[in-house]
């Protein structure tokens, strides 16, 4: 197991190497330009979409199989999981307080990015044998470059990390820890709980994994953040210097500064772009694949409500997990993973209520990702070899469920950023030459939204 851990270290080290990061951030800028600062200009309007009844405003003529607001869901039960405490914690353990700048920054960009991506994904979706809406990265590569190949790589980097990378090994591996932490729980019971849940909700497939991720997000996130709120309220005497520490590390050159991980620039780089992206997953292409589903006739539409997953991801809730972890300065000792942020609650609330709301938290974000990632890893079979093994991939998904309870930490995390990046790697280079596409459908857009269009929307569905 250590020379395993040792060779994806090295793989890892090349693949999330300056490269990646800098096109991940480019391709962000580049895209950030092109739609004229889409993330600030029409945040409001993105929040108006998600939050309003006029979202899910329907005249009959919308096509898709799901919500916008149900898609966005979905969306975020794959991306707030177990990146949002043990990502984050990770991240400013071995990137110092700096790698929280580095993540916002990245965050900031990858708003455009996520609203490009799933853009695309309802500009080229198609509909499967079964009369099902299938979208995201492998249709706009295949029917927006006409590049099969790398429709097929992105679809099978996609698999693997949905049954062996972010989707499971990550997120099963900390409710094992989280269940023994909190009830003693053996890892075979763990286990045995864990794939009956994830069976019954996966095996009713889309519509079942959306109807649990609209009742179960909302509630797991205010939970989390009225507990990072609390904490930061109980530490606020702290804020100003801990804003500053955040910012000074993320531009120390000095790789001595902080705890014993050596750190510098490029570590608070490295460590708060990947794991922001781990969370939020914006230029991943991940969330495109749910938000081809939803129904509506405007491509742009759905970008500005998946949008907001990024901004809710990691601009809140990643951004409030880190300062509770540098306010209580529990990011340099010897902990790791959870552990470094159930001490930031534990040291605040007590041993009880500390480790109980970390935990608690952790338990839903995992099992929301869990049954996200299901459907985009299905979503590639069926890419791949058709409908027909829809339920043979689904036990085989719960079987691997099963033996993620098993693995170790370290090799866990680090597959899941090799197969991260292999994922993104396509999905960036398709979002570059795609780019007069997006730009076209947002004007498409916002014509419509100029001529009053929700407006009249409204008039079709009232009368």
């Amino acid at each position: 197991m250590e020379q395993l851990a040792s060779i994806l270290d090295t793989i890892d080290g090349y693949i999330w190497g300056a490269p990646l990061l800098v096109a991940l951030i480019l391709v962000g800028i580049m895209l950030t330009c092109k739609l004229k600062l889409i993330q600030v200009s029409n945040l409001a309007l993105s929040l108006k979409l998600v939050f309003s009844s006029k979202a899910n405003l329907d005249d009959g003529t919308k096509t898709g199989e799901i919500s916008g607001f149900a898609a966005l869901c979905t969306a975020l039960a794959s991306t707030i999981g177990t990146g949002n405490i043990v990502g984050v914690a990770t991240a400013v353990h071995m990137g110092g307080p700096g790698a929280l700048f580095w993540m916002f920054v990245a965050a900031f960009f990858g708003m455009a990015t996520k609203y490009s991506e799933c853009l695309l994904a309802v500009k080229y979706r198609e509909v499967d044998a079964k009369g099902k809406y299938r979208g995201g990265p492998m249709y706009y590569i295949k029917n927006g470059l006409n590049c099969k190949w790398l429709a097929t790589l992105f679809a099978l980097f996609t698999v693997g990390a949905g049954c062996f990378g972010i989707g499971t090994y990550c997120q099963i591996n900390s409710m094992v820890d989280a269940n023994r932490i909190m009830f003693g729980m053996s890892p075979l019971a763990s286990c045995a709980i864990i794939c009956a849940l994830v069976g019954l909700v996966t095996l009713g497939g889309l519509n079942s994994i959306s109807k649990v991720s609209t009742k179960l997000i909302p509630i797991m996130a205010t939970f989390y953040i009225v507990g990072c709120v609390f904490v930061i309220a109980v530490n606020i005497q702290n804020l100003p210097s801990a804003i500053v520490q955040i910012v000074e590390s993320a531009f120390n050159f000095d790789a001595g500064v902080g705890a014993a991980t050596g750190m510098g620039i490029l570590m608070a780089m490295r460590y708060g772009v990947a794991r922001g992206m781990f969370s939020n997953e914006a230029g991943l292409g991940s969330a495109p694949i749910a938000a081809a589903s939803a129904k509506t006739n405007y491509a742009a539409e759905q970008g500005l409500v998946n949008m907001t997953g990024t901004f809710f991801d990691t601009i809140v809730i990643c951004m409030l997990t880190g300062l509770t972890i540098v306010l209580t300065n529990t990011w340099g000792g010897d902990l790791d993973g959870a552990a470094i942020t159930s001490e930031a609650f534990r040291v605040t609330l007590g041993d009880s209520w500390g480790i109980y709301m970390v935990n608690i938290g952790l338990l839903l974000f995992a099992f929301t990702t869990v049954i996200g990632w299901n459907y985009y890893a299905e979503s590639c079979v069926v890419y791949l070899v058709g409908t027909k093994y829809i339920y043979a991939y689904r036990v085989i998904y719960i079987l691997i469920v099963a033996s993620a309870a098993f693995m170790t930490l370290d090799v866990v995390w680090v597959l899941a950023d090799i197969l991260n990046g292999l994922m993104a790697l396509p999905n960036l280079v398709a979002l570059f030459l795609l780019r007069k596409d997006i730009v076209s459908e947002t004007a498409k857009y916002f014509k419509y939204l100029k001529e009053g269009g929700l407006a009249k929307l409204k008039a079709k569905a009232d009368a």
